[in-house]
């Protein structure tokens, strides 16, 4: 059963930047899709970041450009940079890993963390 802990996490200011760590207990990393989704209540889900196990990397568009996904394969760390974040960035963040990705979302059974808060304002 693979765990995945979520740090990172906090309050900013428009125009700042977080970086969201992810340690996964598994060998998940390299071998499955990783990424992350975020969800506001009562909204739907959204993909932000995924990269897959060759290492392509897929964003969905309100993020291009600000945010970065990237994994340690030794440390079984997953990423996620975030910069000139705004306030509809503000949301729970979860990292997740899947069977394989679909452009920035994960499809298929798979483990998600407990989430880790960013507000930005």
């Amino acid at each position: 059963h693979v765990q995945l802990v979520e740090s990172g996490g906090g309050s900013v200011q428009v125009g700042g930047s977080l970086r969201l760590s992810c340690v996964t207990s598994g060998d998940t990393i390299g071998r499955y899709c990783m990424g992350w989704f975020r969800q506001i209540p009562d909204k739907e889900r959204e993909g932000v970041a995924a990269i897959d196990s060759d290492g392509s990397t897929s964003y969905a568009d309100s993020v291009k450009g600000r945010f970065t996904i990237s994994q340690d394969n030794t440390n079984k760390t997953l990423y996620l940079q975030m910069t000139n974040l705004k306030p509809e960035d503000t949301a729970m963040y979860y990292c997740a890993t899947a069977p394989s990705c679909d452009g920035s979302r994960l499809l298929g059974r798979g483990a998600r963390g407990r989430g880790t808060q960013v507000t930005v304002s």
